[in-house]
């Protein structure tokens, strides 16, 4: 699952993402019919217009396989929430929880799947992490930081706050842009602070935020998703 901000404005997260799991031995199926998670509008309080969105994913990821997404906002939109939204509906509950038990968000299919720490990464460098806040939803507390922790020439530069969030939180960042602002302005700071050459986070759209803070204030720091290390070799 691409997810919407990977389509538009990461697409090569998505390509890296299947490189990285051909490597591993993992045959990848891309259903071309799959569309927004429905998100956005679950967090708008537009749950109908979600539950139509949601019902089509269902429908679009409807082979039994595992759906592994480089987004721990979409998987825990899946995985938490579609069964809530069809909550009573003998028919698309039981389908909702089936997708949600085969939907995986990519540092917990490699770890608690397929049981790979060490993904054969070589990458040459200052790194720091920020924790994606849908990471603690999903109590994926700890993967990213044990993936990166082999990668082979990467020194990780501690970050503190590093579970802080940036301020993004979707449409939270259109509606509070006074308190988004303030907020990615200290990460980006903290993000300085370490030293790193990059930094490396899960989500699309944290690492949007952050990219846009970061080249406001000048800073030399790229930002990079956590499959853009992992692929490389």
């Amino acid at each position: 699952m691409i997810t919407c901000l990977g389509d538009a404005l990461f697409p090569d997260v998505g390509v890296a993402t299947v490189r990285l799991l051909r490597r591993l031995g993992v045959d990848v199926d891309f259903p071309k019919a799959q569309t927004c998670c429905g998100q956005p509008f679950f967090n708008s309080g537009y749950h109908e217009e979600a539950r139509k969105l949601a019902r089509h994913t269902i429908r679009a990821f409807d082979n039994g396989q595992f759906i592994v997404t480089p987004s721990g906002s979409c998987a825990a939109m899946i995985k938490l929430e579609y069964p809530e939204l069809f909550h009573g509906d003998l028919v698309w509950h039981g389908r909702a929880e089936d997708l949600a038990r085969r939907t995986r968000e990519l540092s917990d299919f490699l770890i608690n799947v397929l049981h790979k720490e060490d993904v054969g990464a070589h990458f040459p460098g200052k790194v720091t992490y920020h924790m994606a806040c849908h990471l603690r939803g999903l109590g994926l507390m700890t993967e990213p930081q044990r993936l990166l922790q082999k990668v082979r020439g990467l020194e990780l530069m501690p970050l503190e706050r590093h579970d802080e969030c940036c301020g993004f939180g979707g449409s939270f960042a259109v509606r509070y842009p006074g308190i988004s602002g303030a907020m990615v302005q200290d990460k980006a700071a903290l993000i300085e602070k370490t030293g790193a050459d990059a930094l490396v986070a899960t989500d699309a759209g944290c690492l949007m935020n952050i990219a846009g803070c970061l080249r406001r204030r000048g800073s030399k720091v790229r930002i990079m998703h956590l499959v853009e290390v992992l692929e490389r070799t």
